[in-house]
């Protein structure tokens, strides 16, 4: 069975992953705003896969947007996300409790 920091460190690798492929753009001059047009609605389905609920919907709506937008790319949107729900969040709900 696999425990949730599997879980939790596989989101990130995949995350890392999707990522660098969003920034591949970069690497092809010319070709890289026609790969977003195909990569941004790709990696924001795939953002609603990886996170649940309203973190999956709202940060699968800003990767979609920031796919599109040139020059953007360089955002990290799938580890930021991770950030967010296993660090950020985590704290802030540990925070909540010792109160």
């Amino acid at each position: 069975m696999i425990s949730s920091d599997d879980n939790k460190y596989k989101k990130l690798f995949i995350g890392l992953i999707f990522d660098a492929l969003g920034m591949v753009s970069y690497a092809i001059p010319g070709i890289g705003e026609f790969s977003d047009i195909i990569w941004a609605p790709i990696s924001g389905w795939l953002m609603t896969r990886m996170y649940k609920g309203r973190i999956g919907q709202g940060a699968g709506a800003i990767t979609f947007i920031e796919e599109l937008v040139p020059g953007l790319d360089i955002i990290p949107t799938f580890t930021l996300t991770w950030i967010y729900t296993y660090v950020i969040k985590k704290d802030k709900a540990t925070q909540v409790v010792t109160s």
